[in-house]
């Protein structure tokens, strides 16, 4: 599993309280389990995260699916796959919902599958969160911690730059009250999807600065996390390699 994927899965999975509350605005969904992602018919799909709730007294699933880039094929065309295949699966109502990480994705995304043939209509609806669009301060006013690691991606609050913001963001994740290893997995969350839009190596120094970097070594995802940059620097020396040879 990439490490994007493996993240996103924890957090939600550790921290569904705090999921559901940001996308529902409300506290009174009751979380019932965490469900399996395989979706297998004549292929295996795996969805992002599957949680079961109870919302209003009634059993429900929501499902979260989480972006970078825009998609192939186009995001409707799978959402319309996964949750008919969810319905079929489990008979209930889906709560859908595309997050997208980088702020140049999604901007198209209608939020539905929609066949308008006369006699023959279909709509099939999700909700479209791009973080870029987001207030950043609704993650820290809300103590939503579950999804400190991407607030980043969020709007700072007003007054504040960028920068400001991702410094604050890191003082805020070293002083939450977790265990060791939770806050471990939140820092290399923080890390990892702040180098989505920040610049690698100023996230590296401010990791530094906020003496996180001991707590970092902390993470059960530290290796894949290390092993996936070591991969990208790896392929743009290649890549830089090639193009040099070119030239020549």
């Amino acid at each position: 599993m990439p490490p994007i994927d493996a993240l996103t899965k924890h957090f939600v999975q550790t921290y569904p309280h705090d999921f559901l509350r940001f996308t529902f605005q409300r506290d009174d969904i009751q979380l019932v389990k965490t469900l399996p992602t395989e979706q297998t018919t004549f292929e295996t799909r795996h969805l992002d995260t599957l949680l079961q709730v109870r919302i209003d007294g009634q059993l429900a699933l929501v499902h979260y699916e989480f972006q970078t880039t825009d998609s192939t094929p186009p995001m409707p065309q799978r959402m319309a796959d996964y949750i008919g295949r969810l319905i079929g699966q489990y008979g209930l109502p889906v709560y859908a919902h595309v997050i997208y990480l980088r702020p140049d994705a999604g901007k198209n995304d209608p939020g539905g599958y929609f066949q308008e043939y006369p006699a023959y209509p279909i709509g099939i609806h999700y909700a479209v969160l791009r973080l870029a669009d987001l207030p950043g301060e609704t993650v820290r006013d809300g103590r939503l911690f579950g999804l400190m690691p991407v607030a980043t991606l969020m709007q700072p609050p007003p007054d504040t730059s960028r920068d400001q913001w991702l410094a604050e963001c890191m003082a805020m994740t070293r002083e939450l009250p977790l265990d060791p290893q939770a806050k471990a997995n939140m820092v290399l969350g923080l890390a990892f999807y702040s180098s989505l839009t920040y610049d690698k190596q100023h996230v590296s120094t401010l990791l530094t600065q906020e003496r996180l970097m001991d707590i970092l070594k902390e993470s059960e995802f530290a290796r894949d996390f290390c092993d996936m940059l070591r991969k990208e620097v790896e392929d743009e020396i290649r890549g830089q390699g090639i193009e040099q040879g070119i030239e020549q």
